[in-house]
């Protein structure tokens, strides 16, 4: 329950946290006029900047920030609030102020935190894609939306051939910068749609939504001519095997969608190795 309430209010527009924190500021506002001075509302601003500011941006956290400030000084001003100078409005107001943006700057703070660990935990640290763990969600979505939409999908499962002679030969950092390599090429090779993630070794997984058979063939074709050409010259021994399925309805489960495309990689690197074998899951 707590994770459905959660995506629910991540998945809420910039538009209705900036409504509802100028709705909520403005309702407060009228309470701190309505019960006079004797009692302090302060806390309760913090939920509308803590909100604009943690879903929206700093800016906007900024923007209620002072929009609080304003309205709790109007608010004293007009429930009788008597200072003995007019500065001290001006001085009061001033310090929420101050404190109002303490406050905002670190929860911005915060957020980009923990954005970063969420970041550093969904990437693979060699190549800089994503990795397993990312993947696995990424791949849950696209088999949700296939079968919600009756769209297919492509998933290809890729393993190079004789990286290991790589890490014997020149060392693992060398390998590492092989992996590294294959991974940006990847990406630049596929489409801005399309994923491409590090499984681990020297596995990667490509996810092609809404991608039939025949449009996969010539990506995948494409990609296989480009690296042959980036890799003969230093490693003319490294090639790749790869299994790409297209899934025209969707499995039960991403386990039996990796365990398809798996199986049909291995296939391919049990046999002949550096080729591509393609096949068409109709359910």
């Amino acid at each position: 329950m707590n994770k459905m309430l959660t995506k629910a209010f991540e998945e809420r527009s910039s538009k209705f946290w900036i409504l509802s924190s100028l709705m909520l500021v403005s309702f407060l506002g009228l309470v701190d006029y309505a019960t006079g001075n004797e009692f302090s509302f302060s806390l309760f601003y913090l939920i509308p900047i803590a909100s604009t500011t943690w879903h929206v941006k700093f800016k906007t956290g900024l923007f209620i920030a002072a929009l609080s400030a304003i309205t709790w000084a109007v608010a004293d001003f007009f429930a009788g609030a008597d200072y003995r100078q007019p500065i001290i409005y001006f001085w009061n107001t001033l310090i929420r102020l101050g404190f109002f943006v303490t406050v905002t700057y670190l929860i911005a703070e915060l957020h980009k935190s923990q954005r970063t660990i969420e970041a550093l935990a969904d990437t693979d640290y060699v190549t800089g894609v994503m990795n397993a763990r990312r993947f696995n969600r990424l791949l849950e979505h696209e088999l949700n939306r296939s079968r919600r939409y009756k769209r297919p999908f492509t998933l290809v499962y890729l393993d190079l051939d004789n990286f290991k002679q790589v890490n014997d030969n020149f060392g693992h950092n060398e390998g590492d910068q092989l992996i590294k390599f294959i991974a940006e090429e990847l990406k630049c090779q596929i489409r801005s749609t399309d994923a491409v993630a590090r499984l681990g070794g020297d596995e990667f997984a490509l996810l092609f939504p809404e991608a039939g058979r025949n449009e996969v063939e010539v990506i995948m074709s494409k990609i296989q001519n480009h690296l042959k050409e980036k890799l003969c010259r230093s490693y003319p021994f490294v090639t790749f095997s790869a299994g790409a399925v297209t899934f025209e309805s969707a499995p039960h489960s991403t386990v039996e969608t990796i365990r398809i495309a798996d199986e049909l990689m291995y296939s391919v690197k049990a046999s002949t190795k550096n080729g591509i074998r393609y096949f068409l899951y109709l359910g």
